[in-house]
């Protein structure tokens, strides 16, 4: 497929040697970082036409590049197709073509049920996914139309997905039907409450470390003076919380794409672009730190016994991270936290780590 009839190449702006915008290019390389904006809202009751991306790029391009080593690749910009499903077609082919070339595709815009396209995309090259996302709302509503509301559903119905563990975080309680929850729940899936995620990433931390796809719903971070997303909260993470989350998200030891849904590109606040700006830039740091840790690790074992029976914790001596089990493979543990450890070490061990 030629990519060209598709995406509209970004126009290129003036920028300084030690900005980012400095050293973007605009075709796909091998082991890079390829963004690419997408103005199809359908899915969230929006419009299709292309929207202008330009005041985000100009805020993105002019933050430090720092000692960033990853290329950048910024695509451009994603033409709708006649319906969303022509879109969502599209958008797979693309995201394969960044599988292929073991690049990291940063989707930016349009709806939040484009999380299926990364999923479906990254599904045709791996099984297993483990999958986290951030959003306000957890929906589970069946329909033959793909959109906000359906889209989990149709991740999770379908037959030739393989979801190894679903982490749903930030969920807000009086936004949502029980019923969802429940099932949820009763799968034994991890839901982390809006509440559980303030102030501190260390709690969820562990639900970014191993995650193959995660997707960010921004209904999830609050509004300020203008809407910053497509369905506008008064509660959500607040700016320094959500770039704090950013990063945890591109410290993923195993990320393989991630999508950034329901931004409001119909805002005209230089602030709204400047913070999706800035959530970029420290997903990419992310991305930067951890493909600079070394690849060999060394792992303490700490033993705790709670009601005679004796359970394994492990502490990475680089990170300083912890995983729960015993098995000599750690990608057989479960990523876990200090606060874990301490609270088996007096006798309660989270449900969480004996699920499996």
């Amino acid at each position: 497929m030629d990519f060209e009839d598709f995406i509209i190449s970004p126009r290129n702006f003036k920028t300084e040697n030690w900005q980012i915008g400095n050293r973007i290019t605009k075709e796909i390389k091998e082991d890079s970082i390829v963004l690419l904006f997408v103005s199809d809202y359908r899915g969230a009751n929006g419009e299709a036409e292309v929207q202008d991306f330009t005041a985000v790029r100009k805020e993105f391009y002019r933050l430090s590049q720092l000692d960033f080593e990853i290329p950048i690749v910024d695509l451009g910009d994603l033409v709708s197709g006649k319906s969303i499903q022509d879109t969502h077609y599209i958008l797979q082919e693309v995201l394969s073509a960044c599988h292929y070339n073991r690049a990291i595709p940063i989707i930016i815009g349009g709806s939040n049920d484009f999380a299926f396209s990364l999923f479906s995309a990254l599904n045709f090259h791996q099984k297993n996914i483990n999958y986290t996302q951030i959003s306000n709302i957890i929906s589970l509503k069946q329909g033959e139309e793909i959109n906000e509301h359906t889209f989990l559903s149709k991740i999770f119905g379908a037959k030739n997905f393989s979801i190894k563990n679903y982490h749903h975080l930030g969920y807000q309680k009086h936004l949502n039907e029980v019923d969802s929850v429940k099932l949820i729940k009763e799968v034994e899936f991890d839901i982390i409450r809006l509440a559980e995620m303030m102030n501190s990433t260390e709690k969820t931390e562990p639900f970014f470390r191993k995650a193959d796809l995660v997707t960010v719903n921004c209904d999830a971070i609050e509004s300020f003076s203008d809407a910053f997303s497509m369905n506008p909260q008064v509660n959500g993470l607040n700016r320094r919380e959500i770039c704090a989350y950013m990063k945890e998200i591109g410290l993923s030891e195993n990320l393989k794409s991630v999508g950034i849904f329901n931004y409001n590109i119909y805002s005209e606040n230089q602030l709204n672009h400047q913070l999706l700006a800035q959530m970029i830039w420290y997903l990419i740091e992310g991305i930067n730190i951890q493909k600079s840790h070394p690849k060999e690790r060394h792992y303490e074992v700490f033993y705790v016994l709670i009601d005679d029976r004796q359970y394994a914790f492990k502490r990475d001596t680089f990170s300083n991270l912890w995983y729960f089990g015993d098995d000599e493979n750690i990608e057989n543990c479960i990523p876990c936290s200090r606060k874990d450890f301490d609270e088996a070490k007096k006798g309660w061990l989270s449900a969480r780590l004996t699920k499996i």
